[in-house]
């Protein structure tokens, strides 16, 4: 009877044990939340590099995953099966987490480097005070054009495109927001009217425009127009600086009847594992010489003002990419329609599709 007594005492030592070993080794070796960080990116959209200068300043192993779309990304966090400590959406999908409870407040004390974003871009209206979001990147929605396929032409007002001489010449991007906001802008309405007979009458004059369109494309588009493929394009800044590198034929301009204005922020989900390196993370983004080095390699607008001056003066002096604030106080940002509102947006965008 001793001796099983002193068998079984063993086997409940070695048990507790490996129990204390497994959880030294958890926090010890990068297991624990303390240890590793999840970010959660659209694709390339950090310079690879300064996610291993955070690694080796912080001792806070990096885990990254991406996304190609806030629809996606809202899928993921919501259904919960993995703990992301800091996600990039954009504005009107952070409107949307903030009303599902999905993010927690940040501490503003713990992001002193918090002071270098531009004043233009705090405190909007999909995140009032900044209390979920701090900006990553900024960029407008405009028309990118190749001037020696469209010899004469401006496109200064949204309505050029509906010239004939463009008769299967445009490429525009698959989003429902991009595209109707576009008609609704040419209309002098604005890109989150609801009223619905503005929206039909955006409708309408999407459908004229179906004889220029050649195609509605995705990311694809950026190869498209650097080939030269198509004479115009209606595309996100950031891409228009991406498809200009390949192709300095073309230019980019926001049409002045107004567009829309975008941001992706920083932001910490509800259900974060570290919650103090998911800060220190956007605190060490926030810090000019790594805002200036990412913004060389994306290639999107940076919102931060010391990092401007750490950048080529042919980039953080062009007005294309950098308008001033007589431009983008005329921009609208896209507001979170609610569910009901967003598919009728995208109804109405699928029956324009469906015509062309």
């Amino acid at each position: 009877m001793k001796q099983l007594v002193n068998t079984f005492l063993a086997i409940l030592i070695a048990a507790f044990a490996l129990m204390y070993l497994g959880a030294w080794m958890n926090s010890n070796e990068g297991y624990s939340g303390t240890n590793t960080l999840t970010i959660y990116n659209w694709g390339d959209y950090i310079e690879p590099e300064l996610l291993k200068e955070f690694e080796t300043e912080t001792g806070i192993t990096v885990i990254y995953q991406t996304f190609d779309s806030n629809e996606a990304m809202l899928t993921k966090v919501e259904q919960g099966g993995t703990t992301f400590d800091v996600v990039i959406p954009s504005d009107y999908a952070i409107a949307k987490m903030r009303e599902e409870k999905l993010l927690l407040p940040l501490d503003h004390s713990k992001l002193p480097n918090l002071v270098n974003i531009d004043s233009r871009f705090m405190d909007l209206s999909f995140d009032p005070g900044n209390e979920y979001s701090v900006p990553y990147f900024w960029g407008t929605v405009g028309i990118i054009y190749n001037p020696e396929m469209t010899k004469g032409m401006t496109f200064d007002s949204w309505d050029s495109l509906w010239d004939s001489r463009l008769k299967n010449n445009i490429l525009l991007v698959d989003g429902a927001r991009e595209v109707m906001g576009m008609a609704l802008n040419s209309l002098h309405y604005s890109v989150n009217d609801q009223n619905e007979a503005h929206l039909q009458a955006a409708l309408t004059k999407l459908n004229k425009l179906s004889p220029n369109v050649k195609a509605i494309v995705g990311d694809e588009i950026k190869m498209l127009l650097a080939n030269e493929e198509a004479a115009v394009g209606i595309v996100w800044s950031g891409d228009a600086a991406e498809i200009m590198d390949e192709n300095d034929k073309l230019d980019y301009v926001v049409p002045q009847e107004g567009s829309n204005k975008w941001f992706d922020n920083m932001v910490i989900p509800r259900t974060a594992a570290n919650v103090d390196g998911a800060h220190q993370f956007i605190n060490f983004m926030l810090r000019p010489d790594v805002a200036a080095k990412n913004a060389e390699y994306v290639g999107y607008s940076t919102p931060n003002v010391p990092a401007l001056k750490l950048l080529p003066a042919e980039v953080s002096e062009d007005t294309r990419f950098y308008p001033p604030a007589s431009l983008t106080d005329r921009l609208e940002v896209y507001d979170n329609l609610g569910k009901r509102m967003l598919a009728h947006y995208n109804e109405l965008f699928l029956k324009f599709k469906m015509n062309k």
